[in-house]
């Protein structure tokens, strides 16, 4: 590992030193309001999607409202000067506890998509998980991560070969570690979708990954070139509206020799199944409110997750983190790591790359001063004692 570092701290005065010369950032520090100052550039049926929630929005509204019931405890006259934020998760070195979560369907709030994630996850030193759900290919995004780490996340599809060639080329692409998302087998009733009548998929975005692949291009009648629609109609049924069960785990572990995660778990006994089932990891998650309309908040299901499994294997989280305060909260609470969801997105709309790479390393710069004057010197030193 590196030395202990303060860099990402000094993001805040890389800021106020370009004020010196009446330079302002080009987007919002507050990542709770990115949405807003992203809403027009995305136009309303990509942000609606990327904003959306199921039902009511209850579980979205929920999410937040538990950050907001846990309150820091600063303690004083403690040497956190210097802060370390590195941990290790799935067996990779992290620089910070901070991944960006996968989250599909890019190309619909900026036509880089995925690529310009990639290459800000890289430069700002976070892992990215790619969504099977991306609107550039699995090798695509990986060229442009470059040296980055990169985790591949999996939405199972119902044809064994199929799910096969996913992970074997997401192998030999230099994904790392497998998350396997549960919660979302059946899309949710979505109103602010189903208003507009809007979803990406259907219209061929958001396919790259079973477009390209060679697997489910030989299930097709005619080529994905010569009939899209048709394409689309093939692979719509072959990932959605059907469960997968407990006992099928046994086949994605015949079939992926690194770490696999699940996401979507939020019942004690969920997790307990997952250890059991020999899986390496959990992320305790309710998909940012947008499966389950009045679902547990994700960050209320988190400390139970940890009390039933947490010795055993390793918990991370998503759903609602807007901070830096909100990564420090769930890392209290037992995580071991947190994934961001929608502010990068913001970004990336906003402008791309540079959009990501500003929403990053804000949240980083956050994380980092909020430990510090918090009196945490290291992410290994935070516990529940530091949330009333």
């Amino acid at each position: 590992m590196t030395a202990p570092r303060r860099g990402f701290a000094d993001y805040q005065y890389e800021i106020y030193l370009k004020g010196l010369e009446d330079q302002t950032p080009p987007f919002t520090t507050d990542l709770a309001a990115l949405e807003d100052a992203a809403r027009d550039r995305m136009g309303p049926r990509p942000y609606g999607y990327v904003a959306g929630a199921a039902g009511t929005g209850a579980t979205a509204r929920a999410n937040r409202a538990a950050f907001d019931a846990h309150r820091i405890v600063p303690r004083m006259l403690r040497d956190a000067t210097e802060r370390d934020l590195r941990t290790t998760v799935l067996g990779s070195e992290l620089a910070a506890p901070v991944l960006l979560a996968p989250i599909g369907v890019q190309t619909i709030v900026h036509p880089d998509g995925e690529r310009a994630t990639a290459r800000a996850a890289a430069a700002a030193g976070v892992p990215m998980v790619l969504s099977t759900a991306a609107s550039h290919t699995i090798e695509e995004v990986a060229e442009a991560n470059g040296d980055g780490q990169r985790w591949f996340q999996l939405y199972w599809p119902h044809d064994d070969e199929v799910t096969v060639s996913f992970l074997d080329r997401a192998r030999a692409a230099g994904y790392t570690a497998l998350v396997v998302t549960l919660d979302t087998w059946q899309l949710a009733w979505r109103p602010r979708d189903l208003d507009q009548a809007y979803l990406p998929f259907i219209r061929g975005n958001g396919v790259a990954v079973p477009f390209s692949d060679p697997v489910f291009r030989s299930r097709l009648e005619r080529s994905v070139e010569e009939d899209p629609r048709a394409a689309v109609l093939k692979w719509l049924p072959m990932f959605s509206g059907r469960a997968h069960t407990w006992d099928r785990l046994r086949f994605l572990r015949e079939h992926w020799d690194g770490p696999i995660a699940l996401k979507g778990i939020v019942h004690p006994q969920d997790a307990r199944r997952a250890v059991e089932a020999g899986m390496d990891g959990i992320v305790v998650s309710n998909h940012g409110g947008r499966q389950v309309d009045g679902a547990v908040a994700a960050l209320d299901a988190l400390a139970d997750v940890v009390a039933e499994v947490g010795g055993e294997t390793e918990v991370l989280f998503d759903s609602g983190v807007r901070s830096g305060a909100d990564v420090l909260k769930a890392l209290a609470l037992g995580a071991r790591a947190v994934l961001l969801g929608r502010p990068y997105v913001y970004g990336l709309a906003l402008g791309g790359e540079a959009g990501v790479r500003h929403v990053v390393r804000g949240l980083l710069a956050d994380l980092d001063l909020t430990m510090g004057l918090a009196g945490c010197a290291s992410v290994a030193g935070v516990g529940p004692e530091l949330l009333r």
